[in-house]
């Protein structure tokens, strides 16, 4: 009985700030806003790492522009309705969530079990690898100029891209814009480029994106930022703050290009 009542005191703690948000009266927050809060945080954190030695040059770079792109895609939602929405859904879940957990861990938990052991954290890593390598033999045997084999090879710079294997992820979203060029994936592309130095590759790209989505934030942000790592301040500083200037004054990451101006030289 113990044991329950320190469950239950554990679910209650965890819930409380959901229990707070909801039912004290606060200005309406639409989703998109909660996320941009909640992506600065995240780019606060990861500055905080790096001050503290946790995370070098390279390893924050790429954590930042990650966090930056989420920020640029986020998609715009109406305050007041998402608001309501996501209030009766977090009131709903600060009641259901708990009770569900308790429920299936009655009937389906085990806590005796141990972790996890390295044998099958090795075997579900081959699986992943034997699933690859089927995508790879699926793509081979379509017309490489095909649309099946380019969004093969875009699932597979995808499935790369989550495994931290970049070159590969560079191989086959290459390949795929080879087939038909598309500017979003081309962004992608350019993304790792960046990450990986390789500059001048990254502009060129950006640039033909841009030629076929010209107003595209995302874009020219990259854009600047493939300026910015080459160490070309000016054409960075002229490139972003032609974005800031094209852009609404609610835009959600007007912010991240703004930090971005300030930390050039």
């Amino acid at each position: 009985m113990t044991i329950w009542l320190l469950v239950g005191a554990l679910a209650l703690a965890a819930m409380l700030p959901l229990a707070i948000a909801v039912f004290r009266p606060a200005r309406a927050r639409g989703r998109a806003e909660a996320d941009l809060a909640l992506y600065r945080a995240q780019l606060a954190e990861l500055d905080r790492e790096r001050e503290a030695g946790r995370l070098d040059a390279a390893a924050h770079a790429a954590a930042t522009l990650e966090v930056q792109r989420r920020i640029l895609a986020a998609p715009k939602e109406d305050a007041a309705h998402a608001s309501r929405r996501s209030g009766a859904l977090v009131a709903a879940a600060l009641f259901l969530v708990p009770a569900a957990a308790v429920g299936l861990y009655l009937v389906r938990g085990i806590p005796e079990m141990p972790s996890a052991p390295y044998d099958l954290r090795r075997q579900q890593a081959e699986a992943e690898e034997q699933l690859l390598a089927s995508l790879r033999e699926r793509i081979a045997q379509v017309d490489p100029n095909g649309e099946p084999a380019r969004q093969g090879l875009v699932l597979l710079g995808n499935a790369e891209r989550n495994r931290g294997r970049v070159e590969q992820a560079v191989e086959a979203w290459t390949r795929a814009l080879a087939i038909r060029f598309d500017p979003q994936l081309a962004g992608d592309l350019a993304e790792l480029q960046i990450e990986q130095q390789n500059h001048a590759e990254a502009a060129a790209l950006l640039a033909r994106a841009l030629g076929n989505a010209p107003g595209d934030p995302r874009l020219r942000f990259l854009a600047g930022l493939a300026e910015a790592r080459a160490g070309r301040a000016a054409n960075a500083r002229s490139v972003w703050q032609a974005l800031l200037a094209d852009a609404p004054r609610d835009a959600p990451w007007r912010e991240v290009v703004e930090r971005q101006l300030q930390a050039l030289p």
